[in-house]
């Protein structure tokens, strides 16, 4: 098959992007390399300008489009990361930008859009809707669209970090990429395999919008029918035209991660290597903690870190969930008499363990209790599964009987 983006492209586009993106570190990844036995590194594209990797085909995209193109602004539909990248280059290049997203974008891509300068419009449930909405307003506006990912000035622009990894890491034996709509690994793919043809290439979905298998089941791009999912820069309910191709060509496998995977990686990637990353952004950490890559002995191995665009208090949720998940955080409920000082006791009992109480809440209607009782959950910070048994042994024998949550 001949590729609507070859290497060439790729490297003019690193001549194009040379001053205006950062070479993003390959970093570490320490203590998942001793637990899985081998040496794996963080292509960590969660510092690049804008937080993504997205800056790296936006710029390219529209700086090569024409005097008159540009004259007329750009609009371009986006999760998110994409969103930045095009106001970014659009700022850069002196352009105006339209950005339409899907009204339950995260508000810290939608804040950190509109002050690069873009008009944000806010548009559907999915990205999908966002595509829609956008070629509407292009045709009434008479604007210049720019596809997320189903272009080749885009897969180029994402292709100059396969150049980066393979300068860096030339002993990669296994390379691992999240996917949307398959703008970047496509770009990423035609680089490495051009220079590296031995390198393996695995492909992350979020199995709550899977497209990409399915599509290469059925030779053509077919839809998912949701796009729930906590990594919402890789939500696109369809592969484009131009990406499936070459994922089927020189991608050698597409995985799927859950929801709960998903946020144990990104757990796992703040709490041990201090880097942070988005849903997307950890979706190929997900897939190699769930052993879903066929990782081998000693391998070298290279994951790329999408973005980093989290919103703070989803990342807060992130990381409590993680933290019961590792036993640090015990969720308890009982029941205690609904008069003054009978919370006082119980929380003097829990102190008592040498667990500390995070939160407190009280539960009466909806536990149909008798009205002279109350229902209270705690979350306890605790040391580990032995402290956890210590602290219900010790609350039950001062007679409270106690339900563990999840």
């Amino acid at each position: 098959m001949s590729l609507a983006v070859t290497l060439a492209h790729i490297q003019a586009a690193r001549r194009t992007l040379r001053d205006h993106i950062i070479a993003t570190p390959l970093l570490p990844a320490g203590l998942l390399s001793t637990e899985l036995g081998a040496a794996i590194w963080y292509k960590a594209e969660n510092t690049q300008h804008s937080g993504s990797f997205k800056i790296r085909g936006a710029y390219n995209t529209i700086a090569r489009m024409s005097a008159a193109e540009r004259a007329q602004g750009v609009i371009a539909p986006s999760a998110g990361n994409h969103a930045q990248g095009v106001a970014m280059a659009a700022q850069l290049l002196g352009v105006r930008a339209t950005i339409v997203m899907p009204e339950r974008a995260p508000l810290t891509k939608v804040v950190a859009t509109r002050r690069l300068g873009a008009e944000v419009v806010l548009h559907g449930a999915s990205f999908d809707d966002a595509v829609a909405h956008a070629r509407e307003l292009q045709a009434e506006r008479g604007l210049t669209y720019l596809h997320a990912f189903d272009h080749p000035q885009v897969i180029a622009g994402q292709g100059t970090i396969g150049l980066e990894l393979v300068e860096a890491l030339p002993d990669m034996d296994l390379l691992i990429v999240p996917i949307g709509g398959g703008g970047l690994i496509s770009g990423i793919a035609i680089a490495v395999k051009a220079l590296c043809p031995d390198v393996r290439i695995v492909g992350v979905q979020a199995a709550e919008c899977a497209a990409v298998p399915a599509s290469l089941a059925a030779g053509q791009p077919v839809s998912a029918s949701a796009a729930n999912t906590i990594a919402d820069g890789i939500a696109v309910k369809r592969p484009g035209d131009l990406t499936l191709p070459i994922i089927r060509e020189l991608v050698d496998a597409v995985v799927t991660v859950e929801e709960e995977e998903i946020v144990l990686a990104i757990a796992h990637v703040v709490q041990n290597s201090r880097l942070v990353v988005e849903g997307a952004g950890a979706a190929g950490v997900a897939a190699l903690l769930a052993n879903k890559v066929g990782l081998r002995p000693n391998e070298t191995v290279a994951v790329v870190l999408g973005g980093g665009n989290i919103d703070a208090t989803l990342l807060t949720r992130v990381v409590q969930t993680a933290l019961v998940h590792q036993g640090r955080y015990l969720l308890l409920r009982t029941v205690v008499e609904d008069w003054p000082g009978h919370l006082a006791r119980l929380i003097a009992h829990v102190a008592e363990a040498g667990a500390n109480v995070v939160e407190v809440f009280h539960r009466r209607a909806e536990w149909h209790l008798p009205v002279t009782k109350v229902g209270v959950e705690l979350v306890l910070e605790i040391r580990g599964e032995e402290h956890a048994q210590a602290v219900i042994s010790h609350l039950s024998d001062a007679g409270y009987a106690c339900q563990r949550g999840v």
